[in-house]
């Protein structure tokens, strides 16, 4: 067949980076990042966390192709004194504490389920 490698979705190459950063110069305070190996999924999570943060003016991606893996994810931040990067970095940790928070808290209903469905099943 004349498919590509399924894991040349995912998986980068020897010579590529996983983000490559270019500063905007013509608009202040702004720069677009290049995901490698990302899709929709992952560019959205972070758009949408972009624009919770009162720093950031705009926050949008853009996929060029469906069959090149690649996303290219513009920020511009309200002041000069809060770089693109640094907001992208928050970014990240928050959807990071988030999903440590998620994973507790559905860890714990199975927990509280089992104990529950133990109990249960031990009176029959």
């Amino acid at each position: 067949m004349n498919a590509p490698e399924r894991s040349a979705a995912f998986i980068l190459d020897d010579d590529e980076e996983k983000i490559e950063y270019a500063a905007d110069t013509k608009v202040s305070n702004a720069g677009t990042f290049t995901l490698n190996k990302e899709d929709h999924t992952m560019s959205n999570l972070l758009r949408m966390q972009l624009l919770r943060d009162p720093q950031v003016k705009f926050a949008g991606y853009m996929h060029p192709h469906p069959l090149v893996h690649k996303i290219h994810l513009k920020i511009q931040t309200t002041t000069s004194q809060v770089a693109p990067a640094e907001t992208l970095s928050a970014a990240i940790e928050d959807l990071s504490n988030e999903t440590d928070h998620l994973i507790t808290q559905v860890t714990d209903a199975i927990e509280k389920w089992k104990r529950e469905n133990d109990t249960g099943m031990m009176g029959m």
